[in-house]
């Protein structure tokens, strides 16, 4: 491995070689994630997940093999009933100290938990848990796991954290707004949030009621808010309604309701002689900083808006797991999780919530459906992978996960049909998105297909850095095999463009734009087919269009890498500005500017049901770092990176994306391009100009159209003057 992506390694592994707690590989994602898929409401009811979930080891041995050169005593703690043996000799009870005697020994702790996963704390002067124990669930054998922080430390560092007390941190807010008529408080926090309501100086007995709201018709609307609390108050009781659990009540004070809810607006009612002195929100966010790592500004201020409420909507759903949206979809979803990955590493650069969320997606083996139930997802998993490699150049990650993933690959290779091609079953749901028309889902899908060979090239990949060459050279194999019958089987001549289907060997002559704007993306047609996937699907009104923002981040990305720049600045003018001139403080599920308020705010049968806060909708934060800024890694971890900016119509712009070790930072006028790059291996800056550029160092390469290379060197700041194309 080359001395950068060693770095980078080392940034994501090398501090867990620190005193922690520890547990078995996946346990505490895979428990995480179910709890926090558990926590969705609707309508005041528990809205269980409707896929197989699967559950953590609940009997863990922990066991190393140390040599002493003096005795020591060890401070021992677990999470879970345990039991702890020297060498062959099991100790009295659950000790909380042990003496270990000079010389060689086996150290082996049991621990059993249903509720949560076993995991253990060891302290002494040479004998410390870490990621040097070996941990069994008596079937497989693996060193043991642990959580590291953005900032590359352990999570759970003293004896006091536990893993399984992990919550994100408040901070109380005040409303900006408060409104008392009668028995009732209407308060608004000035923008989208998520967290728990404090009741404070509550006196007296009776109910209270909330209602929670995204906007304030849902706050008002007791009937069909899709969020709603109510407590009880006797003189000696506490009950939340929702879960029936009663506290004992000891005097009057301030009261935090339970359940962490999404929320601007909330109205509180009170019944019987209850009363409050007012409401505070404790809000519930990650700490990331008092600066986000990465950033954007430029000339236009509304594109610089666009930026900010995008990071902030990232920030909401970037939670213990990356979750799609705070109100209503409080889940884990594959297909969104992706993206919020992608735009995780323009913004945070937050590597141990993307672990955790893969692990929590894929479970454990055996495998019985696919990720979400949905065909598709279970392609993006495998594709987050080899992303989260590129991005982070985190090895140890990819060799540990790499066993899941060839179960799962063996999953789907046990349902493709001759030619080796994936086809939904009855059992599967076949997404690809939420569109305006019925698209046909049988046969072939060209879409599909494209999303599985690029799961074969993570397998490839993947399967090269956990050192399975064998592995690698088949998935190599397989994907050449598949991508050789792409154009013959889906491409069509007279519509310049794949279509959507083949069913019963016959081409259906319905084309949307999915499967074409991937096969751009991925890099899979020659320059005349990208120019008439541009000209007949991609800019054709005839085509049905793109509704959601969450299809609309592979459209606007497939535009940007066929250069339309300017372009897709005014898509995000008209769809994210519009929504910025509807009031948003977050960005929503979807948006229609023909929808007519308060109905757009309903989705899925519901008044309220649609999201004002989804992952999906801050993709302009990875448009404008990757496209416009123009930074990405040509290999694992920034070892080797490319600057390719582009201006569009803006007059200037700066910004920084963030790498494993360090920043890229970038400033571009129409004259002028500044780059300095920290943390990173050697890069490279890539631009045009109509006659030749003046650099600070470094002679710039001509390839071309007026096409311009310079290499930058790591740390060391360049400036280059040249003249922009007209």
């Amino acid at each position: 491995m080359k001395k950068i992506a060693f770095m980078a390694f080392m940034a994501f592994s090398n501090a867990v070689m620190a005193q922690t707690w520890i547990w078995y590989p996946g346990d505490m994602d895979i428990w995480t994630g179910n709890r926090i898929n558990n926590l969705r409401t609707e309508d005041g009811g528990f809205f269980p997940v409707f896929w197989r979930t699967d559950g953590h080891c609940q009997t863990v041995e922990f066991s190393k093999t140390v040599e002493l050169a003096e005795a020591e005593e060890v401070e021992i703690a677990a999470e879970g009933r345990y039991s702890v043996k020297i060498d062959k000799r099991y100790q009295f009870g659950m000790p909380g100290k042990v003496g270990i005697p000079k010389g060689k020994h086996t150290i082996k702790i049991a621990v059993n938990n249903i509720v949560s996963p076993p995991a253990i704390w060891v302290n002494g002067p040479t004998i410390k848990s870490d990621d040097t124990w070996t941990v069994s669930d008596y079937a497989t054998a693996e060193r043991s796991d642990t959580w590291l922080g953005i900032d590359g430390k352990p999570m759970f560092d003293r004896i006091d954290r536990r893993p399984s007390g992990y919550r994100l941190p408040v901070t109380a807010v005040a409303p900006a707004k408060k409104e008392t008529h009668g028995r009732e408080i209407f308060v608004d926090f000035a923008r989208e949030s998520m967290g728990y309501l404090m009741l404070n100086g509550v006196k007296g007995n009776g109910h209270v009621n909330v209602f929670y709201g995204e906007s304030p018709d849902e706050a008002h609307n007791k009937r069909r808010a899709y969020l709603r609390d109510k407590i009880v108050f006797t003189a000696d009781s506490i009950t939340d309604m929702m879960t029936m659990t009663v506290t004992h009540r000891t005097a009057d004070r301030d009261y935090r309701l339970p359940h962490s809810r999404a929320m601007r607006y909330a109205l509180i009612e009170c019944t019987g002689n209850v009363s409050l002195s007012g409401v505070t929100l404790m809000s519930e966010m990650k700490d990331l900083g008092k600066k986000y790592r990465g950033s954007f500004t430029c000339n236009d201020t509304l594109i610089n808006r666009i930026w900010d409420v995008s990071a902030y909507t990232l920030h909401l759903t970037d939670r213990e797991v990356m979750i799609e949206g705070i109100k209503r979809d409080r889940w884990m979803w594959s297909g969104d999780a992706i993206q919020s990955y992608l735009m995780n590493y323009y913004v945070f650069m937050d590597a141990p919530v993307v672990r955790r969320t893969i692990w929590a997606l894929r479970g454990k083996d055996p495998v019985k459906q696919h990720i979400n139930t949905i065909l598709d997802y279970t392609f993006y998993w495998f594709n987050s992978v080899y992303d989260y490699y590129m991005y982070t150049g985190d090895r140890e990650f990819v060799q540990r996960i790499y066993p899941r993933m060839q179960s799962l690959m063996h999953f789907v290779e046990g349902r493709l049909d001759s030619r080796g091609m994936v086809q939904g079953k009855k059992e599967d749901w076949v997404f690809i998105d939420w569109s305006p028309e019925k698209m046909p889902k049988g046969g072939q899908l060209s879409f599909e297909q494209i999303v599985y060979l690029r799961s074969l090239e993570a397998m490839s990949l993947c399967a090269g850095v956990a050192g399975n060459k064998s592995d690698s050279t088949e998935y190599h194999k397989r994907a050449e095999k598949l991508k050789a019958q792409l154009i013959p089987m889906f491409w069509n001549d007279s519509r310049k463009a794949f279509i959507h289907n083949v069913e019963k060997g016959i081409q259906n002559n319905y084309v949307t734009k999915y499967a074409n704007m991937f096969a751009v993306l991925h890099d899979l047609v020659d320059e005349k087919r990208k120019n008439n996937i541009l000209n007949n699907v991609l800019t054709n009104d005839s085509i049905m269009p793109i509704t959601t923002p969450y299809m609309r981040f592979y459209e606007l990305e497939s535009l940007c890498a066929l250069g339309k720049h300017t372009h897709v600045l005014k898509e995000m003018r008209g769809y994210w500005g519009g929504m910025l001139s509807e009031g948003a403080t977050s960005f929503w599920e979807t948006y229609d500017p023909k929808e007519k308020y308060p109905q757009r705010l309903a989705m899925y049968g519901h008044p309220y049901g649609k999201s004002l806060c989804h992952a999906w909708g801050a993709s302009p934060v990875y448009l404008l770092g990757k496209y416009y800024l123009g930074i990405k890694p040509t290999k694992p971890g920034y070892e080797a990176w490319e600057a390719a900016p582009c201006l569009g119509d803006l007059k200037w712009m700066r910004g920084d994306v963030p790498a494993p070790n360090g920043n890229i930072h970038i400033e571009m006028t129409r004259q002028m391009i500044t780059i300095y790059a920290e943390g990173c291996g050697g890069g490279t800056l890539s631009f045009k100009s109509r006659t030749r550029p003046k650099s600070s160092y470094g002679t710039p390469v001509h390839e071309g159209d007026g096409q311009y290379r310079l290499k930058i060197e790591p740390g060391k700041k360049m400036t280059v003057k040249y003249k922009e194309m007209k």
